[in-house]
């Protein structure tokens, strides 16, 4: 009777201590680089770049392999990742104009731009974050978090900042799309009005960028070490200009190329991966890494510019940044919380920057399908790697960018990407399961699949209230 006793009290001591593990307090560093291509990191493939750092962060955690940015471009992916929504329900669907351009292309619902040469009339931006949209900065700082915004912002002018938004702190966050400079005090060579990063203060002249950053970090989760806090950590790099530090780009030029080959780029990369060790090495110091979700991930595929004189190598991914291909929109994303998810792990299903909220909600113990949060939690998947996510995904890009980006939308289901031109052009399908370099279009021999396709396209468009293009 006592063995019995005995047992039964332990399972309900067992069944107390996960639920208090399960809903216990945790703290969340999100880290979302600027550009960094799927192909950057060596766990997806880097052949010229080194990222020990990071290797070790995919060793401790949950490698995706199928994870996508919102959008093809930056301030898109940026707003669904606050908001947990569209880009195309957002109406932010391009990169917003930062004040130094004297342009902008924000505008209402129904407003558009025009061309010249251009058969279609593309729809006008939201120009900024709406302050009504709830973020996950909000959401966390309702919870008793401290919350902390460093680097990129680009969501807006002045009265649209991180501080505006939910951050009790903002440090490098405002219009700006890229620094203009990666060296204190980050200033360009001829000045411009209005083209500085206000909300970082030099500190030391000749410090690179992506060193203050991390040391921004470092700061804070030492002041925060007793608390519970929530980081957005935005990394400027490894956005244009591409700058690096000296004894780094040396070091590049003196190694072997391979697909990749440039090495102030590869310097650039590198900085990235010496900052993210800081950061992690500073949370096992203060004894909170294994209270800390870590998400490590990019706002778009990377840049590769001039095909003659490549800036990076997106292979095997078509294409770059800004393109309908998964050159554009595939990004490398790792999650590591040891001690809780499992480690070492690659895992296949198809995520999307809209899942992050969700995610977080969930690990809270809170129900994530609520406030039109559009992505779904990644919480199953996480624990158990083995589980299949069965799920549609779609971006929406209906502007014109350079001479060969035309307006498009594009569904991602099963292992079929279909790709919408909105001028006529003939769309492209590809079964991304065979044919992930999207070498093949298949569209007029799986013509079933595209009409099927194209619906569920057509309804997503409808359902988000997308602004469209239209003739002129």
């Amino acid at each position: 009777m006592n063995k019995i006793v005995l047992i039964a009290t332990l399972l309900v001591f067992h069944a107390f201590s996960s639920l208090a593990q399960e809903a216990r307090d945790f703290n969340v560093l999100i880290i979302h680089v600027d550009d960094l291509g799927w192909a950057d990191i060596e766990p997806l493939g880097s052949d010229f770049y080194e990222t020990p750092h990071i290797n070790e962060l995919a060793s401790n955690g949950v490698l995706f392999t199928n994870s996508y940015a919102a959008a093809a471009i930056c301030s898109p992916t940026r707003a669904a990742m606050l908001t947990g929504k569209y880009p195309a329900r957002l109406g932010i669907t391009d990169w917003i104009r930062a004040k130094f351009q004297g342009v902008t292309t924000s505008g209402l619902p129904g407003e558009y731009e025009v061309f010249e040469g251009r058969p279609l009339k593309t729809p006008k931006i939201q120009g900024f974050l709406p302050l009504e949209e709830v973020t996950i900065a909000e959401r966390m700082k309702s919870k008793g978090y401290a919350t902390m915004h460093v680097g990129k912002w680009h969501l807006g002018e002045e009265g649209f900042y991180p501080e505006d938004q939910g951050f009790d702190v903002n440090v490098g966050g405002n219009d700006l799309g890229q620094p203009p400079s990666y060296f204190d005090p980050y200033l360009p060579e001829k000045p411009r009005k209005f083209y500085e990063i206000t909300t970082l203060k030099p500190r030391k002249t000749g410090e690179f960028l992506t060193d203050r950053e991390g040391d921004e970090v470092v700061s804070f989760m030492k002041a925060k070490k007793n608390e519970k806090f929530f980081i957005h950590w935005a990394p400027y790099a490894v956005h244009t200009p591409i700058m690096g530090k000296p004894d780094l780009v040396e070091k590049y030029k003196q190694k072997e190329p391979g697909n990749q080959r440039n090495p102030t780029y590869a310097a650039l990369v590198e900085s990235v991966d010496q900052n993210v060790g800081k950061v992690i090495q500073e949370l096992e110091r203060l004894g909170l890494r294994e209270q800390t979700l870590v998400v490590f991930t990019s706002d778009n595929g990377g840049l590769i510019g001039n095909y003659d004189n490549h800036i990076t190598n997106n292979y095997p991914l078509k294409s770059q940044k800004g393109y309908p291909y998964e050159g554009g929109i595939r990004v490398p994303t790792i999650v590591s919380w040891p001690g809780t998810l499992p480690e070492g792990v690659i895992n296949e299903n198809p995520i999307i920057t809209m899942d992050w909220i969700p995610t977080i909600l969930d690990f809270m113990d809170e129900n994530p399908v609520q406030n039109g949060l559009e992505g779904i939690s990644l919480k199953e998947t996480l624990m158990n790697p083995q589980s299949k996510l069965e799920r549609d995904l779609f971006w929406h890009f209906p502007h014109y960018r350079l001479d060969d980006i035309v307006p498009y939308a594009i569904v991602r289901s099963g292992g079929y990407k279909l790709i919408h031109y909105f001028d006529g052009s003939e769309g492209e399908l590809y079964n991304l399961n065979y044919d992930m370099e999207e070498k093949v279009n298949v569209i007029s021999t799986r013509k079933a699949i595209a009409e099927e396709l194209q619906s569920k396209l057509e309804h997503w468009l409808e359902e988000t209230g997308a602004r469209l293009p239209v003739g002129k």
